[in-house]
């Protein structure tokens, strides 16, 4: 299976694998501690909607998909106290508006309507190096972003009311989160698609949870974990293309991946629990 390697498409899906698993830690983290999956679904599918017009209007759909995402979450962000018990039902209409837009704009595309199976289930493996180059760059971005603004993305993060007591600006600080959060998503797009975008970003996340015991080392278990599942996503894709003929598409197998990891990481937990309560009793 290490012959994978020596091909450059290959190379590619797995330096933009890594690369997106690091940023998506960090900011998964923050979207399982805030409990905001349900914004970042809604995002998610927001952004099909930019890259519909980036097809219909040509330019580049991925940019499309940024300003979609960006304009989602700040608004989102930016109206919360407005909408109050309504933020549900705004994130709903979102989520619907993005596809429903996505789709109307891909069909006024003049010529033959566009593959969109790579945007909506990921297409890790077609990646082009420029691709790589742009998810370093948002990667980049994040991270700096994160590292400059630790301590208050954490406060807002835990508790908005006491950040805001404090001195703390929570309302921009939440809008920010928020924008990470869309940045994070493009990111993702082309790495499991649109559908699957909310797993790989919660569900590293949620692993690192279990054990880690502090926010710095569930970022760092999360980025852990979801380079693992990309990385065994797509060496597992190319070992059944190669050997057993099954063109299995990565995305799917590294969310599978990632549940699996989750799964093995709960049970060892509870066993590990079980035996501390058997101790203190003992």
């Amino acid at each position: 299976m290490l012959e994978a390697l020596e091909y450059p498409f290959f190379q590619r899906a797995l330096m933009a694998g890594v690369l997106a698993s690091l940023a998506c830690g960090v900011v998964g983290t923050f979207v399982v501690v805030k409990r905001i999956a349900s914004i970042s679904g809604g995002l998610s599918h927001a952004a099909f909607g930019g890259v519909g017009l980036g097809y219909w209007l040509g330019f580049e759909p991925t940019l499309g998909a940024v300003i979609f995402a960006l304009l989602g979450g700040i608004g989102i962000g930016a109206g919360r106290k407005r909408l109050g018990n309504a933020t549900e039902t705004a994130i709903s209409i979102m989520w619907a508006a993005g596809m429903a837009l996505g789709i109307l704009f891909i069909s006024f595309t003049p010529g033959y309507a566009p593959d969109l199976m790579s945007y909506l289930f990921g297409g890790i493996l077609f990646v082009p190096m420029s691709y790589v180059y742009y998810v370093a760059a948002l990667n980049g971005l994040i991270l700096l972003v994160v590292l400059l603004f630790f301590k208050e993305l954490q406060a807002v993060a835990f508790d908005e009311e006491f950040a805001q007591i404090m001195g703390v600006p929570a309302q921009f600080f939440y809008v920010l989160l928020l924008a990470l959060v869309a940045l994070a998503i493009v990111i993702l797009i082309k790495i499991v698609g649109i559908i699957l975008v909310i797993a790989l970003l919660t569900v590293p996340a949620a692993t690192a949870r279990q054990w880690a015991q502090s926010l710095g080392q569930m970022m760092l278990g999360a980025s852990l974990f979801g380079s693992l599942s990309v990385i065994t996503g797509l060496f597992l894709a190319y070992w059944l293309s190669d050997v057993h003929q099954l063109e299995a598409p990565a995305g799917p197998l590294i969310i599978l991946l990632a549940l699996v990891v989750y799964g093995v990481s709960s049970i060892l937990k509870a066993i590990r629990t079980t035996s501390r309560r058997r101790q203190a009793g003992a």
